[in-house]
This record gives C-alpha cells, structure tokens and sequence, in this order.
C-alpha cells in the first residue's frame, strides 16, 4: 500500500492553535481501533552578567571572545611582568635580567595588562558601582587598581616597597581565565528564538488570477492563497484548499514521521510538504502565527529565569564590604599606633589580597569540569545557573511522547482466539501487511519477524483497514469499524483480552482468517524500558513526578499506572504546557521540565530547569538549560547526581578561598604586630596562590564522579 493510501493514525496537536487538530485516522486511511491520540513530540560574575545583559542576548557570543582574546593576550604580557618583577624575584632568590631600559618592562606592560585585560572588570566595577550591588567586578577592580596605583608610586620612587606588578598581572589573567571559563558555560538566551525565526522562509509564492507571484512572506495577508512545492516550506499557518501532501512537521512537533495532510486540514508555518503541492489559504500572519507566539513565550520565560544571582557573587560582595572595612580600620589603626608610610603599607597590602584568586576560580572551574564530565556522560549543561538549580529540583515534569515513551507506533499486546497458533496469526497479519507503508504496518511486521509466502491480491481498505490473500486464505487486518461494516464477531476470549486494551487508550486491530476473527493485537505508543528506573530512581531521591501530555486522559492515566507518575497533566494543548509549570512553581514546587518539541520550547524556558532530550528539535535544544544527548531519561538523575556534587564543590571551594581571607587579610592588616608577627605582601601573595591551588585541586575530584545513566539509577 502507498503511503497516499494512509492516513494519520493518531490524533495530532499542533502548537500554537487554539484548538486542537484532529487528524483521527486509520490505518489505511486508518484502523479505527480504539480510541488513542498523541501529542507528538520527536525524538561569570555578576557584572559580567549585568554587561551581557545590557548588550543584549544576542552578544553573547561576543563576550566569550573577549574574555578568550584578554587572556591569552595578556597572559602572554604576564610572563615578561612577572619575571622581571622585583619583589617576586626576591620571594624565588633570582636575579632578573639587567639591561638597558629592563626596568621599565614589568610597570608597562604591566600598565597595558591592567587596561587591557583588565578593562572588563573596571567597567564591569562602575555598574555595579552604579547600581549598588557590588559583586565580583567591584572587588577584583579594587584589587587591581590599588595594586596598580601601588606599583606606580614605587616604580617612581616613593618610599614604599609595593611592587604589585606581577601580583597584578597573575590577578588580571587569573581571572580573565574564570569568568571566559564562566561565560562559556552560560548559555546564549538567544540560540531559541534565532532557531524558531530560521523555520520560517523569506518568499513565498503567492496564487493571484493570473499564475503565480513571489512576494516576501511579511507581504502575506490574511486569505492570501500561498503554493507550497514539494519540498518547500509552509511560509504561515494556513488551512489547505487544494492538494494533499505528506507533511515533514518534525520542527514543529519532533515527530520524525511524515503526516499526511488534506483540504481542509490546517497546517503551521514552518513545515515541510515533502511529496506534492499544496494551496494554502492564509488564517495568520506575522505576530499571530503559531511560532511568533512560542517565540514570545520562550522569550518572556527565558527573562523571567535570568534573574538568579550566582553563588560566587553573594561571596564578593560579602568579601568587597569585607576588604572594604578592613582597608578602613587597618588605615586608621597604623596611623594611630604606627605611621603613614606603614598606614599605606598596610592598607593597600590588605586591598590587594583581599580579592583572592580561588575565589575567581571557586566556581568557574567546577563548572568547567562539571560541563566537561556531564558530556562525556551525554548531558550537555548549556546554562550554568541550570546545573546549580537542579540541586533544588523537588519536581520533574516529563513530556510523555518521545520521552517516557518510545513516540512511534508499537505492538503492545496479541491475543489469539483458542485453537489459533499465536505467532501463525502474526506471521499472516504481517505477511497481509507487508506491502504497507504505514507506522502501523511496520509495527506488525516488527514484532512478527518472519512472514510467510508473499501475499497476494493486497487491497487497502480505505478508512477500515488491508486485505490480501496468504497461503490460500483471505485474510484482513482491521478495527472495530471493519468488523461491524461486515458483522464478523470476535470470539468472547478475544473480546475479554482487548477490552483492558480499549480502556487504556491502545489501537486495537483483528486479524480475521476467512471470515474468522482468529486473533487481536494492541498497537500504542510503546514505554521506554529505561522510564521505570528513571522514576523509581527520583522517588527513591524524594522527587514529585508528573506526566504532561495531548493524549487523552485514559492513554495518560494508563502510562501513568504502569510508571507509578505522582500527577498527570492530560489533554493539554502545546500552547498551554507552560502555563502547568507555572501552576506547578505556584504551589511552591521547583520544577524541571523534560521535553523534546518545539511546543515544549516555552514551557523548558520557564521550568526552574528545562531538560532536552537531544534527540528532540534544535528550539527545544536552544530553550532548555541541559540537554540529553539520548532518549534516555535516565539521564535526567545524572543531572541530578551532578548538580548536588559540584554545588558541594562549590561550597568547599568557597569556603576555602573566603576562609583563606578571613585569616589572612587580619594578619596582613597586623593584628599580631603586638607579637612581632606581620604579615609581609610577598608572603600574602603566595598565601593567595596556595589557595588557588587547593581550589584547583578539590574540584579536579569532581572528574572521579560516575554519571553513567544505568548505575546512578540503581538503589
């Protein structure tokens, strides 16, 4: 049978209608088995965020290159600064190399090393100046520039000995390294809506009276009758006046399979017509369509999830106020109990180290290597506030079809009458159905696995079902339809054994040998295997689970029964997915939302973590915040797995470095100058390093962590 002779199987939602469109079919414009539909579905610090989001989410990009292009040149610069540098030749027991004008080499390039590399955190200090909320930027600016006005004042021979160049050259890359770290792990905001705005072509050709007529598609009108070539794209939603065509709707729905669509049939901006030619009249334009709606949806919830604060920028701004009150007391304590010259000594030595490097790099490089760790697992973290909120996660709402489920057509379940050879029926069903295109088919022929002699005489029955003559016998593969159209009865065992079927939602077929109904089977949309660890592994971690879907609530509920789902969400239209997050986060709950369609795009985007699987559509890639590389769901309790052992990371590291300062910025402000004991800026500085690196080194462990999906599962 071609695959003109079928029609849709199921029925199919599209997003952004206001209603839902019905292609309820049969196999072979269809078995009218059961009642089961489907909504189908395919498979840096806080300045720096203030700075991205006052140039738009679309320069992202461009602020990842800036702090890739800062380091690298200035950490190049570094080198020469920190070798010629006085104090630090002194803490090594070098000599630095002498000749003519070598002098002037660490207090210039060092100089260009504090504008350059070091002019993002000096802008990036003013907004948050300006602003009020001192974080990261306020706190490494005034390290640096203290440093910087320092070194100067002894280059040029004041009478200090505060030679800071290479302790800011080190700060400046150090932490241009973080925050390109940082930024590179934060996803662009904009990936989402620029991949929706690619769906949709510039021209379209427009029928007049006389042919055919290109215009730009933002030329189209309401009732305007556009043609769609085989192989073009729907410009608008519309509504097919002539022609019938299969159409590829995997952008909007995930879906892989083509479905087939007629006149009459409503049709959404941004599909493919893959065999024949369409006229489709006109019913939205611009702002109406289906996608400038899921683009304002996944753009209002995008803005309404950016606004979290990082963990690392609650600790600057507590160390800024911090350093900011020790410089003070430290100033005034010297030159009451001291002098001016030990005052300034003093003060800018507890300015400079109060910005340690490990608090720089606290959190980027556990990000880093979380990032780096969740691949190679196949979880891709494109938001970093995404793996920091997971932790938090009390609810996980997972889109049925293409996620729990396998979203293609199945063989669930085969009875056959007594005295009939069960896999014998199989095999004729599937021998009948071979010559067939349809899901529906394959699915029967997959489970048979073998068919006998070739059929003969194949027919379709259009609307009811197949008809072809196997080893002499006519045999017809058909719904309930078929069944009363020709008053065949099926025997009481197999009515007793499909009932439970049509109750849960599933497709029932008979097979009928010579008039007889020898056997039924089941065909739905088939459980993921992994689904059931996957939610037993979330309950076992103390995690609501709930279940979102188009289908119709016994489908749902049915699915729901054989998982153990805590709460189902059935019947629900594409446009309304992210109105049940919204429900769900108002009753207190902290949701991550798992999908794989474009019309779950805005309901990922406002989720406190949106999931996608990775075989789903680039939108609902571009919207969530994580993404699974497979269709394992199980991948989703790696998420959770990770999140709480970097935020762990996290904290330690942040308790090291502002630990290190809590110590270490008293004793270099001389708190036990009383007992003879004053901590030196050279020694400060190397305190710094060494926690720098024990910072590094604790979030290396996070590299020994197991994310394997089929062992983070298991109890």
């Amino acid at each position: 049978m071609s695959a003109d002779e079928h029609s849709g199987h199921t029925k199919h939602h599209h997003a952004g209608h206001a209603g839902t469109v019905a292609a309820a079919g049969s196999h072979g414009g269809g078995h009218d088995g059961g009642t089961h539909g489907g909504d189908h579905h395919g498979g840096a610090g806080h300045g720096a965020e203030q700075a991205h989001a006052q140039h738009g989410n679309a320069g992202h990009g461009h602020h990842v290159a800036q702090f890739r292009d800062r380091f690298w040149v200035s950490l190049v610069l570094a080198g020469p600064v920190v070798v010629f540098s006085h104090m630090f030749a002194e803490l090594l027991g070098y000599t630095p190399p002498t000749f003519g004008g070598s002098e002037w080499i660490s207090p210039v390039l060092g100089t260009v090393v504090f504008f350059y590399g070091g002019w993002p955190f000096l802008t990036g200090a003013v907004v948050e100046a300006r602003s009020r909320r001192p974080g990261m930027m306020l706190l490494i600016a005034s390290a640096i520039t203290v440093a910087f006005i320092a070194s100067w004042a002894t280059t040029l021979g004041a009478a200090m000995e505060l030679d800071f160049w290479w302790e800011l050259a080190l700060l400046v890359v150090i932490m241009l390294l973080g925050h390109w770290l940082e930024m590179r792990a934060l996803g662009a905001a904009s990936g989402a809506l620029d991949a929706l705005a690619a769906l949709l072509p510039d021209r379209a050709e427009k029928v007049t009276s006389s042919g055919t007529l290109e215009v730009a598609v933002a030329e189209l009108a309401t009732d305007d009758v556009v043609l769609v070539r085989p192989g073009g794209r729907v410009p608008v939603d519309g509504q097919i006046v002539d022609g019938e065509a299969h159409l590829d709707e995997s952008m909007i729905t995930g879906e892989s399979r083509a479905v087939r669509r007629a006149a009459g049939d409503a049709v959404v901006g941004g599909t493919v017509s893959t065999d024949s030619t369409l006229r489709v009249r006109v019913t939205a334009v611009g702002q109406d369509t289906a996608l400038a709606g899921i683009q304002r949806l996944v753009a209002d919830a995008q803005a309404s999830s950016s606004r979290a604060q990082a963990l690392a920028d609650r600790a600057a701004a507590f160390l800024f106020y911090f350093a900011l009150a020790a410089g003070v007391l430290t100033f005034a304590a010297w030159l009451v109990f001291g002098d001016t010259a030990d005052a300034v000594t003093r003060t800018v030595t507890v300015l400079v180290i109060a910005c340690p490097h490990a608090l720089g790099l606290a959190i980027p490089l556990v990000i880093s290597i979380s990032t780096e760790r969740a691949a190679r697992a196949g979880v891709l973290v494109k938001n970093r506030l995404a793996l920091e909120r997971m932790r938090t996660v009390d609810t996980v709402l997972f889109d049925k079809t293409g996620t729990l489920t396998q979203g293609a057509h199945a063989v669930t379940g085969a009875v056959a009458t007594s005295g009939v050879d069960q896999t014998g029926m199989l095999a004729l069903a599937a021998a009948a159905e071979a010559d067939s295109e349809h899901p529906v088919a394959r699915a029967i022929v997959r489970v048979a696995g073998r068919t006998p002699a070739s059929a003969r005489d194949f027919r379709a029955l259009p609307g009811r079902g197949v008809q072809a003559s196997v080893d002499g016998h006519e045999i017809v593969v058909g719904g309930p339809a078929l069944l009363a159209e020709r008053q065949w009865i099926a025997p009481a065992d197999v009515q007793a054994a499909t009932r439970p079927w049509v109750d849960r939602g599933a497709s029932v077929l008979h097979i009928v040998r010579d008039g007889q109904v020898i056997g039924a089977v089941a065909v739905e949309d088939a459980i993921r295997p992994e689904s059931r660890e996957t939610v037993a592994a979330l309950h076992a971690r103390g995690v609501w689970v709930a279940m979102i879907t188009g289908d119709a609530q016994q489908v749902a509920d049915a699915v729901a029964a054989e998982l153990g789902i805590d709460e189902v969400f059935a019947q629900v239209l594409p446009t309304d997915k992210d109105a049940k997050v919204s429900e769900l986060q108002g009753r207190g709950h902290k949701v991550a939302m798992v999908g794989d369609g474009v019309n779950d795009a805005p309901a990922l985007a406002r989720a406190d973590v949106g999931i996608a699987i990775g075989a789903g559509t680039d939108v609902a890639v571009e919207s969530a915040g994580v993404v699974l590389a497979s269709d394992d769901p199980r991948g989703v309790v790696s998420v959770i797995v990770l999140s709480q052992a970097s935020y762990r990371k996290m904290w330690q590291n942040l308790v090291w470095a502002t630990g290190y300062n809590l110590i270490a910025v008293p004793l270099a402000a001389g708190v036990l100058a009383f007992a003879g004991f004053v901590l030196s800026p050279a020694v400060g500085a190397i305190l710094m390093s060494a926690s720098t690196m024990v910072v590094a080194a604790n979030a290396q462990l996070l590299r020994r962590l197991d994310l394997d999906p089929a062992r983070v599962t298991q109890p």
